[in-house]
């Protein structure tokens, strides 16, 4: 079912979309550039304005939907309650962790790739991937389905941690191939892939084992199988690792930086072999995509005892930690979860809890910092001057980029936002715990004249 939402004045529907930009392909987490860049979204909207359309999900994921072809794909879990045998199971595994009263559990997972008509918003297929029964549990501000799929060449590569990945024709919705990595996520599955030529990156980041992987993207068997550098803690939970790779440019040769526990590597993607290395301390869990400026790769440490944000030289080669570091900023005003943002020379970010800030790219001096309502998973979106926050609560924050915090307005849904939206010719396609919606944008010459 889809509720369809109607702009006001057809005179009006036309001229926006006359106006409206050429519809751009959003193939992965945070966009083309992997950055969260975009070159038009909406301004203002709520449940009874500028909707297009509305559409139920079913089951559960805080995967992004990505787009391409006129076609959105995202990802989801059906979940079979666990019965009291697996909940007991689930108590006793967790008793002494520090999160063990947030950790929930499933009797089985279905795990599904959705297909959906960008222009109507109708489904147009569902293509069931792995069954898995008695699955690890996961913590409750996670899902079954949270990595993000990849789009490229008319291929669809869903990627569920170590529940399985897979590739999807999108034309047909056959399943091409199908692969599992092992690794023991302790939390549930966070890292998206990335795709570079024909290779598919997966970082393997575990409680047990810590490796990057590469898979053939034509039949999905490993291409190379490198593991992380030596982690001097002892305790899985603190070597494990969630973040998405970004694959740069530097000096014409390709770099593909993944931070994980301790370390900020970066390999050949097309070899696996380590360039570069950064001891960043005792941080964890790092889940923030980095950024890169074309002078600076900046990245976040994660959790631990101070979240930190570095700004690293990517000329270097071996460990580079006391010679490529441009700076260093901590706090527990820095991310640990949303991916932060760069406009211009300013980086834009926001906590767990709502306090975002703005540093000067080249210094990493504060220019800003303030507390917004609300709780953060979803990273950032940057549109010509302005950054989208997108909390928990179903409320969007747009602020004006400069060095002065300055609110535009604020926009609410119904519903949880943990998944990081798409923008698509001037549209946001925004995920929440319960539906998926298209939110018109309004270009600039159609705005004329309205009051």
């Amino acid at each position: 079912m889809v509720i369809a939402m109607h702009r006001v004045g057809l005179s009006l529907a036309i001229l926006a979309l006359a106006a409206a930009p050429a519809r751009a392909d959003w193939p992965q987490f945070r966009g083309p550039t992997g950055q969260g860049i975009a070159e038009a979204a909406p301004l203002t909207w709520s449940e009874d304005s500028g909707v297009t359309w509305k559409t139920p999900l079913p089951g559960r994921g805080w995967s992004s939907p990505v787009v391409a072809d006129g076609q959105i794909w995202l990802t989801t879990a059906v979940e079979t309650p666990p019965n009291a045998q697996q909940q007991e199971e689930t108590k006793a595994k967790f008793a002494d962790h520090p999160v063990g009263g947030e950790m929930g559990s499933a009797g089985a997972i279905d795990l599904s790739a959705i297909q959906i008509d960008f222009e109507t918003g109708e489904i147009v297929r569902t293509v069931p991937l792995f069954h898995v029964e008695s699955p690890q549990a996961i913590h409750g501000l996670n899902s079954y389905a949270s990595p993000t799929p990849v789009l490229a060449d008319g291929k669809c590569y869903c990627h569920f941690g170590a529940f399985g990945t897979a590739r999807v024709d999108c034309a047909s919705g056959e399943v091409d191939w199908r692969q599992t990595l092992s690794l023991d996520h302790i939390v549930g599955p966070g890292s998206s892939p990335a795709v570079f030529e024909d290779l598919l990156i997966i970082p393997c980041d575990g409680a047990d084992e810590q490796y990057v992987a590469a898979l053939e993207t034509s039949n999905g068997k490993i291409a190379w199988h490198t593991p992380r550098p030596p982690i001097r803690a002892t305790d899985g939970d603190l070597r494990k690792a969630f973040c998405t790779p970004l694959v740069i440019n530097v000096d014409g040769a390709a770099q593909a930086v993944i931070p994980g526990a301790q370390w900020f590597i970066a390999y050949d993607p097309r070899t696996g072999r380590e360039l570069w290395r950064v001891d960043h301390g005792d941080g964890f869990s790092n889940v923030p995509r980095p950024l890169y400026d074309g002078r600076n790769v900046f990245l976040c440490t994660g959790f631990g005892r101070q979240a930190g944000l570095l700004a690293i030289d990517p000329r270097g080669s071996g460990d580079v930690t006391e010679t490529h570091v441009t700076w260093r900023e901590d706090g527990k005003r820095i991310s640990t979860q949303p991916s932060p943002v760069l406009v211009g020379d300013r980086i834009y970010m926001i906590n767990d809890t709502g306090v975002a800030s703005c540093y000067d790219a080249s210094t990493g001096a504060e220019k800003w910092r303030k507390r917004i309502a609300g709780n953060y998973s979803a990273s950032l979106l940057a549109v010509d001057q302005r950054v989208y926050f997108f909390n928990r609560e179903g409320v969007t924050t747009v602020i004006a980029a400069g060095d002065e915090f300055d609110e535009i307005t604020k926009n609410t849904l119904d519903g949880s936002i943990m998944a990081t939206p798409a923008a698509v010719g001037g549209d946001l396609v925004l995920r929440t715990d319960t539906h998926l919606y298209r939110i018109i944008g309004v270009p600039p010459a159609a705005r004329l004249g309205m009051k």
